[in-house]
């Protein structure tokens, strides 16, 4: 039985885009994955502190975690474990002020303590890793922020073939808050557009990664 490991991060609940358009993933590949299991870790209804990283680096750099410090080194542990047992991964990862959010980087960071994700393990080589970004404006090649999307390079790489080693696909919504924004109205029939063809990209790639780790 193959496994679909969720990890969702958006603060945005019923208007995330990144959880709108990995639904449509899970579903896609639910419905080609018959008796597959979907694993899910939210990072904001479980966040991770920052305390507890630390907690967890120390306790790598001590000969014996102490009392104080287990919690987070178990914490860990599960987080990889989670990781490791999965047959497909899924991350959801809005942009936050033109980075990474507070909850995914503390998650990564927790993950490089345990020595499975030690730095040159790469736990994930081979294990197709699905990274489902939005921003609200647009960061993209040509666009007036282009370059300001810090988030999206970070996530490659950390999750790609030189970090961690998996087979990365990125699929990735912008204009997100054109239907919110006033100054944006004249690009909400482009953000639709992009929104469309997002929820498109994510069945197909639930299709065809459903067959992949069959």
């Amino acid at each position: 039985m193959s496994t679909l490991y969720r990890v969702d991060s958006s603060i945005q609940g019923g208007r995330s885009v990144t959880r709108e358009i990995t639904d449509e993933l899970e579903r896609a590949w639910s419905a080609a994955a018959p008796g597959g299991f979907v694993s899910r870790r939210d990072l904001v209804t479980t966040p991770l502190g920052p305390s507890v990283w630390a907690a967890a680096l120390a306790a790598r750099e001590a000969e014996t975690p102490t009392p104080g410090q287990q919690p987070a080194v178990d914490l860990a542990t599960t987080l990889a474990s989670e990781m490791l047992s999965a047959d497909l991964i899924v991350i959801g990862a809005p942009l936050y002020n033109w980075g990474p959010s507070g909850h995914v980087k503390c998650w990564i960071d927790l993950l490089w303590t345990d020595p499975r994700f030690a730095p040159r393990t790469y736990p994930l080589t081979g294990k197709p890793v699905v990274l489902v970004v939005s921003r609200g404006g647009g960061a993209s090649a040509g666009a007036p922020k282009d370059g300001w999307d810090h988030s999206v390079p970070y996530l490659e790489q950390t999750f790609g073939h030189e970090v961690f080693g998996g087979d990365v696909t990125v699929i990735e919504t912008e204009l997100t808050l054109a239907d919110r924004s006033p100054a944006m109205v004249h690009l909400r029939e482009l953000a639709a557009e992009l929104r469309a063809q997002s929820r498109e990209l994510a069945k197909e790639t639930g299709a065809a990664l459903a067959k992949y780790v069959a």
